[in-house]
């Protein structure tokens, strides 16, 4: 079953295509059929991965899968979420995975509540109409490392401390990360749910 994954980010892609392997699946990125970005305006993960499913599935005549990730900060009221592609711009830097963590690293220097969760919502669509998207939601728990440590894994991965492993995402080899990451989680759930909906 070929599928289209609305992103373009080279990270994801190779998460998710490991990870969706065993259901058979193809995934082609959105970029290589030229489709552009969707409009990502709502304020919660789960909104911004549909209208990015739908985008891609109109667009493709192809079932879509999209995922809407984020770091959610406890001392900041749960931001950036939705914005953590872009949390550097905020602060003068251009847009990329090192300056977010600059620029994160930044503005904790003297917050003591280091807490925070990594959350991926994927939500897949059969067609751009489908009244049944499927939805999964992987949270990680986690604090805010003092700096980056590690260099596996892309996004805050080298300043996510996971504490049951004592070690940041970046520290963790490829297969354990993909099994205990936010996306992991996200992903077996939308496997089964693939299974259970679109393969039986």
């Amino acid at each position: 079953m070929k599928i289209v994954l609305a992103s373009n980010n080279p990270g994801k892609l190779a998460e998710l295509q490991a990870m969706l392997l065993p259901l058979g699946m193809e995934l082609v990125r959105q970029s290589d059929l030229g489709i552009g970005e969707a409009e990502e305006p709502f304020r919660t993960f789960v909104e911004n991965a549909l209208a990015k499913a739908r985008h891609a599935a109109t667009l493709s005549g192809l079932p879509a899968l999209a995922d809407d990730a984020g770091l959610c900060v406890q001392a900041f009221g749960g931001l950036p979420g939705v914005d953590t592609a872009y949390y550097a711009t905020q602060f003068g830097y251009a847009k990329g995975d090192d300056n977010n963590v600059r620029a994160l690293l930044e503005q904790m220097a003297n917050v003591t509540d280091r807490r925070a969760a990594l959350v991926s919502t994927l939500v897949a669509v059969r067609t751009a109409d489908d009244p049944e998207p499927l939805i999964a939601v992987g949270r990680v728990s986690g604090e805010i490392a003092r700096a980056p440590v590690g260099r596996n894994g892309f996004g805050f991965d080298p300043v996510m401390f996971i504490p049951s492993f004592g070690k940041t995402f970046a520290e963790l080899p490829v297969e354990v990360k993909n099994a205990n990451s936010h996306r992991g989680q996200a992903v077996r759930q939308m496997m089964q749910l693939m299974r259970e909906r679109w393969l039986s």
